[in-house]
């Protein structure tokens, strides 16, 4: 094992910009997406007040609405966990980066494994995100049958 001079990481840590970018960006991400959860979950619990002094029909309605935001809470939950997934890989991608560097090991293997799954688990996210967001719809289309009808 060899001490390797500050010159020669130079290198390193320009390779390592990009995954430290990607953990910036993936953090505004959760930032929007934590607050999407915050909000589906705020909205449930607006809809369950006075829940039991509500019509039949209007009780209907909501349990509807409910069951969206349910799922909507869901989706985005497995986006929080799969961007946050994406992060660790990107942490790990870093130190693998240096490890190798230090201890003159190739490991291009493993390297392009961690790349690829933190990829896989951004594609998932981005997904799920998406799915919350289409979902959005229809709660809204929940949220107006009662003034169609006026």
């Amino acid at each position: 094992m060899t001490v390797r001079t500050i010159s020669e990481l130079v290198p390193v840590l320009q390779t390592a910009i990009g995954p430290v970018i990607l953990i910036s960006g993936i953090g505004l991400l959760l930032l929007t997406m934590t607050n999407r959860l915050a909000r589906t979950i705020d909205r449930s619990r607006e809809l369950l007040e006075g829940y039991e002094e509500l019509s039949s029909n209007e009780q209907s309605k909501v349990d509807r609405e409910i069951k969206v935001l349910w799922k909507r809470a869901r989706y985005v939950r497995a986006a929080i966990l799969l961007a946050s997934s994406t992060c660790l890989g990107a942490a790990m991608l870093i130190i693998l980066l240096f490890l190798t560097s230090l201890f003159q090991i190739e490991v291009p293997l493993v390297v392009a494994a961690v790349f690829i799954m933190s990829m896989l688990c951004l594609i998932a996210s981005l997904i799920f995100f998406l799915l919350d967001v289409n979902l959005t719809l229809s709660a809204l289309r929940i949220g107006l049958e009662g003034h169609r009808k006026r």
